[in-house]
């Protein structure tokens, strides 16, 4: 050829001799190919191409582009090759739409799912079940569902899930929810599970008690009603009760379960009704509807009629309020006295009205003639001629005469008629105050009545009164407990008072079948109002018999109390009168007065106070307002305390215990302000001059202002 170019020369003849030997030991050597290489590196000259006769052929190649391309041991790889024959090592590419396509060939990919949990499908499900069930009542529906659901072993978190939504809804879906255990009860449910299900809603009861203000209690009435209803054995309780830790609020529910509902006199029919009774119809229902039936009979005069109606009612234990309302009645409309004589006999001697429940009635409208008497004047009178016609027909029990027989004679009756009197007053006064929200004037009358011994009878009838009523008039007989605290009435009228009202908490239950659990709020928000310290539920209690129905009111009281952000929740219980909490109202207090201190108005101040809606908290006012001044070196305070006493905004004794607060608190505030306690003197004794405190702080200013000196 004219060119030898492309043949070797000798030298790499022996280089190509060299790379041959090594040829295999590349492919096997622990050293890697490219350090094996480096030791042989071929020098190009810089005029001549780039050799390739000199390399392991089997190793370099060389590609269009004229660069050199390391490829995979034993030759048949890299860049622009085609690899050698049967090689499999390098990623195949495999082309669906080739002829011979074996989908065999493909690689293997796992791919990842989620394992579905049985017992959330399951959970998922009863939520509808149950929800269908509260919109259309339908127990046969609800019934099917759950067998055609299957997962038999999940049953008892039914049970939980029914309960737990039943209990955060109202009472007619508690109703329902009852019903519906005793309709699944051994059809759909085994007793087993019923049992397991209550026990895991006694374990989750601390978490239900977040949500659920009155959890405990709630729960606890749907396991004595699960017991009455014969689907729940009474060993049930004393078993979970060794199963719970003591301070759990599992725990809580059986106690209350058995001490407040299973325990108490006619405890089936009261546990049966607390929800309105599977009929779904509720008290206020039950007393439309025998005041319906008595004005027809007494227009009608049918007793026969009046009998049946009576006994479709369903309401044998309530039958009480049937004699109530039918002497209240004979009352009202003179010439319907026989008429009601006759049905109620008629009645008694049939078996419809049992003594017990007929001398019940008497009882109960005894009790209240005086609020009657409002109305109808002659009513005791009236009472006491019916009472001997009554006992010589035979159809009420003489018994009902013997509470008014006074062992201490004149004496006794001299009591009761000044009790009577100032039970009558009490009524007038507190209803005027539901009408006109104002606490200053309801003070002034208590004041004239002057009969402050009798203040815990005042509380009583306070608390009843308001828990017949809606949620407005418990919110302002709360508002109004903090303020009489305050003004007129001691902590032991207090004390006294809750005494009387958790002792006739059977009684009060008989009208109010909630009567439990509004009692628990009262006490509860008495503590968070600071009218009543938590050693005084102890002192309460230990009052009370240990297992009556007022005990475990106490009980009940505790548990809210004791529940996470208990001070707002039951503060706002009933709505609240502002909707605000504690710390939110001193906020507001801080804010208005900063604003006064900066330049503000006197009369918008005053306003601002005003609108706060919590008299009995203006001592706070007091205190910061004082302490404001010392700090800012600001005497302008004191002309907003003025105005304020001036137009009656702030009392003398909201001032006083401002004041006193103040006082009590001067170790820790000189802490802050060096000459705190010559401020407080100077503004003691010029409130003091003012008129604004209390005559007894003269002598806890002059304290003060001895311990200046000394």
């Amino acid at each position: 050829m004219a060119s030898n170019e492309g043949f070797l020369t000798t030298e790499q003849r022996e280089k190509l001799k060299i790379a041959t030997q090594y040829a295999e030991t590349l492919s096997s050597s622990p050293k890697s190919p490219t350090s094996l290489l480096s030791e042989h590196l071929i020098k190009v000259p810089a005029s001549s191409k780039a050799p390739t006769a000199g390399i392991a052929v089997r190793h370099v190649r060389r590609t269009h582009s004229g660069k050199l391309v390391r490829v995979k041991k034993d030759g048949a790889g890299g860049k622009g090759t085609w690899g050698k024959l049967l090689d499999t090592d390098g990623d195949a590419h495999i082309d669906r739409n080739d002829p011979n396509y074996d989908s065999g060939e493909e690689p293997y990919q796992l791919v990842g799912s989620r394992i579905s949990d049985p017992l959330d499908e399951y959970k998922k499900a009863v939520v509808s079940i149950i929800e269908e069930y509260f919109s259309n009542d339908d127990v046969e529906l609800a019934a099917s569902d759950l067998r055609e659901l299957g997962s038999n072993e999940y049953h008892p978190y039914f049970i939980k899930r029914l309960v737990s939504m039943a209990m955060d809804r109202h009472d007619k879906e508690k109703e329902m929810a009852s019903v519906l255990l005793s309709a699944l009860y051994a059809d759909v449910i085994s007793s087993t599970q019923i049992s397991q299900g209550f026990f895991i809603l006694l374990e989750s009861a601390d978490d239900l008690a977040v949500d659920i203000l009155d959890a405990v209690d709630v729960l606890a009435l749907f396991i004595a009603r699960a017991v009455v209803d014969d689907i729940l054995p009474p060993a049930f309780l004393t078993s979970a009760k060794k199963s719970l830790p003591e301070s759990s609020k599992g725990h809580q529910v059986i106690q209350t379960a058995e001490k407040s509902y299973l325990s108490a006199p006619h405890h089936a029919e009261l546990v049966e009704r607390r929800w309105g009774g599977s009929t779904h119809i509720t008290v206020e229902e039950v007393k439309k509807r025998i005041a319906d039936l008595l004005r027809e009979y007494v227009e009608s005069g049918d007793a026969f009629e009046a009998c049946r109606c009576i006994r479709e009612l369903g309401v044998s234990f309530f039958h009480h309020e049937v004699v109530k309302r039918a002497l209240v009645l004979a009352m009202e409309i003179r010439t319907s006295e026989p008429l009601i004589l006759k049905l109620l006999k008629e009645a008694a001697e049939e078996g419809l009205i049992s003594s017990s429940q007929m001398l019940k009635g008497f009882a109960r409208l005894a009790e209240s003639l005086d609020d009657l008497a409002l109305d109808i004047p002659s009513a005791k009178t009236l009472f006491e001629s019916l009472v001997p016609k009554a006992i010589s027909q035979g159809w009420l029990d003489a018994s009902i005469l013997k509470p008014a027989a006074g062992e201490d004679g004149e004496v006794h009756n001299e009591d009761d008629e000044k009790v009577k009197r100032f039970k009558e007053e009490a009524v007038t006064i507190i209803h005027e105050y539901f009408l006109s929200d104002d606490i200053p004037e309801l003070i002034r009358s208590l004041e004239d009545l002057g009969m402050p011994e009798f203040n815990p009878i005042f509380l009583k009838k306070l608390i009843t009164l308001a828990m017949d009523r809606k949620n407005r008039e418990k919110e302002m007989a709360s508002v109004l407990l903090s303020s009489l605290h305050i003004e007129i009435f001691s902590t032991e009228d207090i004390v006294n008072g809750f005494v009387m009202l958790l002792e006739s908490a059977e009684d009060t239950a008989l009208d109010i079948l909630d009567a439990s659990n509004e009692l628990a709020l009262f006490l509860a928000r008495a503590v968070i109002d600071d009218v009543l310290a938590p050693l005084n539920l102890e002192e309460i209690g230990s009052k009370l018999a240990p297992n009556c129905s007022g005990s475990e009111t106490v009980h009940v009281a505790r548990s809210l109390i004791a529940a996470r952000h208990a001070g707002e929740r039951i503060l706002r219980c009933w709505g609240g009168g502002t909707g605000w909490a504690v710390e939110d109202a001193k906020d507001k207090i801080m804010k208005l007065l900063e604003e006064y201190e900066s330049g503000g108005v006197v009369s918008e101040a005053c306003q601002c106070i005003r609108d706060l809606g919590m008299p009995f908290f203006n001592h706070e006012v007091v205190k910061k307002a004082l302490v404001m001044a010392m700090e800012k070196k600001n005497d302008r305070m004191l002309d907003l305390l003025h105005e304020c006493f001036c137009e009656g905004l702030i009392t003398i004794n909201q001032m006083t215990k401002g004041f006193g607060r103040i006082k009590d608190g001067l170790d820790d505030l000189a802490l802050d302000i060096p000459n705190a306690r010559q401020k407080f003197t100077f503004y003691a004794d010029y409130a003091l001059n003012k008129g604004w405190l209390l005559p007894s702080f003269d002598s806890f200013s002059s304290a003060a202002t001895l311990q200046t000196v000394d």
